[in-house]
């Protein structure tokens, strides 16, 4: 392990070190609440010199991805951060940039989508953009939104790979929330993440190509397929990369973070930062005698469905909790439910009781007294055997 330097920084200002320490070749980019510490701190490292990078000041979020569309295509090293509805404006680009396989990382920091206009945390942004082929990590703390970026680059850019990666945190809880995190030396990060290896290039005179051409149904078809067969092999290499970061810093990242799995006959799932609470309010409970767990998952695209249905293998019961809803599904339940069902299912593990809470919409509190509620409704799930309502709410008002 390196020698690193503790210091107090925010997520969003975490980030912005990590992508000056990487040092891309190209970051195009428009500011939006609650992502603009992101770029407007790394801007000023531009400004001062500390980079090499070309920093595109573009007119909205979709010429920013469009912008580092070109850059990519170009064969450079391109950084980008969002939110909320400038990740909507992105919409058609995103699809663009994972359809010719552009190792982009983008930074999203989770908000709302509009209406009513809220500049608050929740996952419908990241959610909304769930299949457009893109790798989603998610962070529980500027640590982690700071070792995802860095990991991204050498995801995104893995020869095996080569799609885009979004690495999310939650908005103004991490974003804008001061902790203590670790910070590598800048060769370390330039060694780990190395020199950027393009395999293609519009601006090669001499082995001209064509990227993003009109592809009609001869030839369709089947460039999806690879695309799949491509996303489908992350899970591994985001596993051999946490592991290699691991070594580098002490810090080993998974697939998901676990807390008493092992025994666990009920367990609650969380993404990001909520799983702080929930793990203090797992950990209490555990200490009655409770055999409860705690799974935050840390990949959400491509989905770890094998690995997710074995790491619950014990479970009678478990607890979703979702900061957005995937409107008009099953009884408005959101996607992390969703997916986890549908896995569940296709394993045939239909023994596993499931009910999913939405939680957190617009950035309302989620207070230990909330998680202590889902707690109590597992266990008379375990006891009765009846699940009741397939869908509940956190912390609504009547």
């Amino acid at each position: 392990m390196v020698k690193q330097k503790i210091e107090a920084r925010d997520g969003a200002k975490a980030v912005a070190e990590a992508m000056r320490q990487i040092d891309p070749d190209v970051v195009a980019a428009y500011p939006i609440t609650p992502q603009t510490e992101v770029v407007q701190t790394f801007s000023t490292f531009v400004a001062d010199g500390r980079v090499g990078t070309e920093f595109v000041a573009v007119e909205s979020e979709h010429a920013a991805m469009s912008a580092c569309v070109g850059a990519s295509s170009a064969g450079g090293r391109v950084m980008t951060a969002t939110a909320a509805n400038g990740l909507a404006l992105m919409w058609e680009v995103l699809y663009i940039a994972a359809s010719m396989r552009l190792p982009i990382v983008m930074t999203c920091v989770n908000r709302a989508l509009s209406g009513p206009l809220n500049i608050h945390c929740d996952h419908s942004d990241s959610m909304g953009a769930r299949d457009a082929g893109w790798v989603h990590l998610f962070a529980e703390s500027p640590q982690e939104a700071y070792d995802n970026t860095i990991q991204a680059v050498r995801i995104a850019e893995h020869l095996d790979l080569r799609l885009p990666v979004m690495s999310m945190q939650d908005g103004f809880i991490t974003g804008h929330g001061v902790e203590r995190i670790e910070l590598l030396p800048d060769d370390a990060v330039q060694s780990f993440v190395g020199p950027f290896q393009a395999t293609h290039s519009i601006l090669a005179i001499d082995h001209p190509l064509t990227m993003g051409a009109w592809d009609f149904y001869n030839y369709y078809f089947e460039h999806k397929r690879q695309q799949s067969d491509a996303i489908s092999r992350a899970l591994p290499i985001i596993e051999a990369v946490g592991q290699e970061y691991g070594q580098l810093t002490g810090r080993s990242y998974g697939l998901f973070d676990t807390l008493g799995m092992e025994d666990a006959e009920m367990a609650i799932v969380v993404l990001s930062s909520t799983a702080g609470t929930a793990r203090s309010v797992v950990r209490q409970a555990r200490e009655k005698g409770l055999k409860i767990g705690l799974v935050k998952p840390r990949v959400f695209r491509p989905f770890p469905h094998a690995q997710f249905v074995e790491l619950l293998g014990k479970c009678r019961a478990v607890a979703v909790m979702d900061r957005s809803i995937s409107f008009g599904a099953m009884d408005g339940a959101g996607p992390l439910f969703l997916e986890l069902a549908a896995a569940l299912f296709a394993h045939n593990r239909c023994d596993i009781q499931m009910v999913d809470y939405i939680f957190g919409l617009g950035g309302r509190d989620i207070v230990p007294g909330h998680v202590e509620q889902v707690v109590q409704d597992l266990q008379t799930i375990v006891r009765t055997g009846d699940r009741g309502a397939l869908v509940r709410y956190l912390g609504l008002r009547e």
